[in-house]
């Protein structure tokens, strides 16, 4: 009889990618698997949002500051939970504010941003466990207009380019926690258990470097 002992989950785990990809239901479901604690963006509570959306240039500053400081604040709890939760699974990683200040903001702007999100990020944790999920814009695009959020009709294929070119350099060469990048283009994590099932184990096993997880849908 083997004595191998199954190695435990990734104690912080961090699913991003750019807007529509999935990576909420994702976060979703890896929580409810490990039974942890899930940190979800607050999208829905920001009041500047939609008026970005409409007009980006009049709303930036104030839409980026709402999510630095509202996701400062759950990272915060975060770190207070920390003795209580041995699994913590979230929809965003702190430096994903910063890629999209630098994406919305102008000169300025950013520079006012940079000094406060320097005084906010202080003693931010590092994630165990990364997963990168990767889709083409127009796979992007019909999700985000699947799931028919008010404040997101008035979102441009440009800046969903702009956000998945951001998001591609960005982790290009990430290298503070180990990374797993899924092409999450043809398969589906919500409905189809066994789309789900195929990640899962492949999250249980990354625990160092960079992988890459290319699926191809099951057949039904």
């Amino acid at each position: 009889m083997s004595s191998a002992i199954p190695e435990p989950a990734p104690g912080f785990i961090v699913v991003e990618g750019p807007i529509g990809v999935g990576k909420t239901t994702l976060a979703r479901r890896l929580a409810e698997s490990f039974g942890s604690e899930l940190l979800l963006e607050g999208a829905d509570e920001n009041p500047f949002l939609e008026r970005f959306y409409r007009d980006p240039r009049s709303a930036a500053l104030q839409t980026q500051l709402f999510f630095l400081f509202q996701r400062a604040q759950q990272i915060k709890e975060l770190r207070q939970n920390d003795l209580f939760q041995p699994v913590r699974v979230a929809d965003f990683i702190m430096e994903k504010d910063r890629l999209f200040a630098q994406l919305t903001l102008d000169e300025e702007e950013f520079k006012l941003y940079e000094q406060v999100y320097a005084h906010v990020t202080l003693d931010t944790p590092t994630p165990d466990l990364v997963i990168y999920l990767q889709a083409p814009v127009d796979v992007l695009q019909k999700r985000v207009a699947k799931r028919g959020r008010q404040y997101e009709r008035f979102m441009e294929r440009d800046y969903l380019e702009r956000l998945a070119e951001s998001y591609t350099r960005f982790f290009y060469d990430y290298s503070d926690a180990p990374l797993l990048i899924v092409n999450a283009a043809e398969i589906d994590f919500a409905s189809n258990e066994a789309d789900y099932r195929m990640l899962l184990e492949q999250v249980k096993k990354t625990r160092r470097g960079r992988h890459y997880f290319n699926p191809t849908p099951l057949a039904v």
